[in-house]
């Protein structure tokens, strides 16, 4: 058990029989009355997001994870299948686990997020910015670079992103994977 002056981003706690990870917080202390911390929390198991207020003196139960980097291997009916790169153990993962999984490339490095007693995967992360190569779009306008519109594109992967108007056929770009939009064009 600890309190909530331990509360930073990033760690995850038990509450209300659930795992949840602190996207945000705030000490709050008030010039009437006691301090509190203001707090976001995303539940690791169904990536609802809460607000949460706690009293400074509160106590919270802290779960113990562990982050593996794990190459993505292919996809089946059992759900995503993983290879742990210290072990080589292969492991089957549940797809509502992974945010923007449309983006995730066969033989690519993720973070996943363990729970350390139970030894159970609790979410994943795709790398922050990814390459892809552009597999299907409408021919581009040379020129075209004045305005912001944009069309769609699908990607090596399957997955369809909007890109600006320039971009061919062939040509690769780097994508946020935590929005799935464009961020620039990629010279190779």
């Amino acid at each position: 058990m600890a309190n909530t002056s331990e509360i930073r981003n990033g760690l995850c706690i038990d509450y209300k029989n659930d795992v949840y990870q602190i996207t945000y917080f705030l000490h709050v202390k008030p010039g009437k009355g006691p301090a509190f911390v203001r707090t976001k929390m995303k539940s690791l198991t169904n990536g609802k997001v809460i607000d949460n207020t706690f009293p400074s003196s509160h106590k919270i139960d802290i779960v113990r994870v562990e982050r593996r980097q794990m190459q993505y291997l292919y996809k089946d009916d059992m759900g995503f299948n993983f290879m742990d790169n210290e072990t080589y153990e292969q492991v089957s993962i549940d797809p509502k686990l992974i945010e923007n999984s449309g983006l995730m490339k066969e033989g690519m490095n993720i973070d996943i997020l363990y729970h350390a007693e139970k030894n159970t995967p609790l979410t994943a992360s795709l790398p922050q910015y990814i390459t892809l190569e552009v597999t299907y779009t409408e021919p581009g306008m040379k020129g075209n670079t004045a305005t912001n519109a944009q069309k769609p594109a699908t990607v090596e992967t399957g997955a369809e992103v909007k890109v600006p108007l320039f971009i061919n056929e062939g040509d690769f770009v780097k994508i946020d994977t935590a929005t799935g939009s464009y961020v620039e064009r990629v010279k190779k």
